[in-house]
């Protein structure tokens, strides 16, 4: 039995699994969608990354990531800058139009109140350096809010209402938002900001993973595999069809215990799991 037509595998959530690996396993499944990052893309190289994945008939769902994007300094901005144009180049080698952005915390020193105001600042000014570079390309992106116990560290942006209002002086077919479960579940106005960003065209992605407690040591691989934990999966895609989208559905998990197992298994799970809830 094939996987969903919607479903897509983000590549980290079988890390475990080499780039060949992840592909053969795919054409196993049925899986016709994935997720890549960049850092085992640049590690596999981009161009045989790109012949390996269309050689196999699989379709590049998003590229991550972008972004960082909150630097102070002039020499800390200009190679956020370079490294983004960098990333919105290889989104157009590897054949996908959607480069996530994660779109960094707050400068080393700085401290809450002004500081995260002046933060998003620096991505809005930004994003309209870099918005130009990636319209001649075609290439779409999608600012995703990260749960606010990242705010500090790894992004400032952690409401979709905060990433619309940075998109919006954009043209929405370049500038949009990734709506991902495991950083929107406890907000209460997700519901009527997702319908937003769908009237307004900017529902660039869309991800998922569950929250699990309690979190482990460094948070950051606590995604819990779908069912796992308490967030309403098939709620948010209702919502988020309700709002126009029709994309792939990509699963991304940051998870120890998934990463000790068998890559394969792992794959074949989640595609269960995805069913199952979606």
């Amino acid at each position: 039995m094939s996987a969903p037509e919607r479903f897509s595998i983000n590549q980290m959530t079988v890390k475990q699994l080499s780039l060949p690996d992840l592909v053969e396993a795919c054409g196993e499944l049925g899986v016709s969608r994935v997720g890549l990052w960049r850092e085992p893309v640049a590690e596999y190289g981009p161009e045989a990354t790109a012949k390996l994945v269309r050689g196999a008939g699989l379709s590049v769902s998003t590229l991550c990531r972008g972004g960082f994007l909150t630097a102070a300094d002039t020499a800390g901005r200009t190679r956020a800058l370079e490294d983004n144009r960098a990333a919105i180049d290889e989104a157009v080698a590897l054949g996908t139009d959607t480069l996530v952005l994660v779109c960094g915390g707050l400068p080393e020193g700085s401290r809450d109140g002004e500081a995260l105001a002046a933060a998003r600042g620096r991505i809005g000014e930004a994003l309209a350096e870099l918005v130009p570079y990636a319209a001649e390309r075609g290439v779409r992106l999608a600012i995703e809010p990260l749960h606010p116990m990242f705010a500090s560290d790894r992004c400032v942006v952690s409401t979709l209402d905060q990433a619309l209002e940075l998109a919006a002086p954009f043209p929405a077919e370049t500038v949009g938002v990734t709506v991902d479960t495991y950083h929107l579940w406890w907000d209460d106005r997700v519901a009527d900001d997702i319908a937003r960003a769908g009237a307004e065209g900017r529902i660039h992605t869309f991800q998922l993973a569950d929250w699990i407690t309690p979190l482990p040591a460094g948070v950051l691989t606590g995604r819990g595999q779908i069912g796992d934990g308490c967030v309403d999966m098939r709620w948010f895609r209702e919502r988020v069809d309700a709002a126009g989208y029709t994309g792939p559905i990509e699963v991304e998990l940051f998870n120890d215990d998934l990463w000790a197992r068998d890559g394969r298994e792992v794959l074949a799970e989640t595609v269960e799991r995805f069913r199952a809830a979606i």
